[in-house]
């Protein structure tokens, strides 16, 4: 692997969501609040419809990091601000695409930024992975 430089696209990356992936993670996950399923109750709360859950979409935006590094356990910390929440319509679903560009490099390792969006929206802000030194 060549010399980390800032700017540097590391890894980029789409995940389609269906009200499926939602009721999968439900069960993964243990969160089975209504407003990741059923229409009718999120409406009722004031939200435009089913939402992904917000530990989902953090999960799947820290995921193309881990392929790149290829080592799990070089995420060092990582951290984001729930800007925005993902709409998953009950036949088109949502698509989260996922850019991770190189933010800072030190001699300990790397600052991953990354833009994480649904449509033309930031969903997450401050959106940042500490990862130690790739090898090579």
């Amino acid at each position: 692997m060549s010399p980390l430089a800032v700017g540097d696209v590391v890894a980029e990356q789409s995940f389609p969501l269906t009200r499926d992936t939602l009721v999968r993670y439900a069960g993964a996950s243990g969160d089975f609040n209504p407003i990741h399923y059923r229409d009718d109750v999120a409406q009722s709360v004031g939200l435009p419809g089913v939402l992904a859950h917000g530990m989902l979409t953090m999960g799947l935006a820290v995921q193309p990091v881990i392929d790149w590094l290829g080592d799990p356990g070089k995420v060092l910390d990582y951290q984001v601000k729930f800007t925005r929440p993902v709409l998953v319509d009950p036949e088109v679903g949502a698509v989260v695409t996922v850019v991770a560009k190189v933010g800072a490099v030190d001699d300990e390792g790397a600052r991953i930024d990354l833009t994480v969006t649904f449509g033309d929206q930031t969903v997450l802000g401050k959106a940042q992975v500490r990862v130690a030194r790739p090898a090579g």
